[in-house]
């Protein structure tokens, strides 16, 4: 598959080829799905808590006699039907995050590349940095290639300065090549993709690097 290479103007400037086993791969749907709700079963905080009634305060104490007053018998009043006594079968703090196989991980971002890669929102840019880690740099240089909505970078390294001047910008993201995020990929209506980054991704997803 060949794609064009756009500078930071957004002028065309050569041709870049990409290999089919990464960006032109079977689309397994399948695996896409797991690696989403993956990321966000990792991302959820698990701290809702309830107290039963063996944990709520109040006296043990039976408020009134078993018998005699005709009133229906309690034990004590941190039993659960209450006002303020023990909740049953309550949410308690849970770990929710768990692995998934790497095959399958790995097969879900070569289908997301593939997948992405058919669109005309996927684009690859020239190798670039903003020096001065300012956000109106960044800015105009977007504005050259792409509209205001849901982006995603791919960098050819953790590039600190181009991540700080994107930090303003609440339509942007930013993914490093090795790691990438399913989600964030799914959803983004513009893939820009740095041209180092491409052979990269070549070298960490061909099946030469399995």
């Amino acid at each position: 598959m060949n794609k064009k290479v756009f500078s930071i103007k957004g002028e065309e400037i050569r041709d870049i080829s990409l290999k089919d086993e990464v960006f032109a791969s079977d689309i397994k749907e399948g695996a896409i799905y797991y690696a989403i709700t993956n990321e966000l079963a990792n991302q959820r905080v698990g701290t809702a808590s309830t107290k039963t009634r063996g944990e709520v305060r109040g006296s043990s104490a039976k408020p009134w006699a078993q018998k005699g007053t005709g009133r229906a018998r309690s034990g004590r009043r941190r039993s659960p039907v209450w006002v303020g006594g023990g909740i049953v079968f309550g949410p308690h703090p849970k770990d929710y995050s768990y692995s998934m196989p790497r095959k399958m991980k790995r097969a879900a971002m070569v289908s997301l590349l593939s997948l992405k890669a058919k669109e005309d929102s996927f684009k690859v840019i020239e190798d670039f940095t903003i020096e001065t880690g300012k956000t109106k740099e960044l800015a105009q240089i977007l504005k050259n290639l792409v509209k205001e909505e849901n982006t995603v970078i791919i960098l050819k390294d953790d590039d600190r300065m181009i991540k700080r001047a994107g930090a303003n910008i609440p339509w942007l993201k930013f993914l490093t090549y090795n790691r990438l995020r399913a989600h964030d990929l799914f959803y983004g209506k513009n893939i820009l993709v740095l041209e180092t980054a491409v052979e990269n991704l070549h070298n960490l997803y061909s099946p030469d690097a399995e």
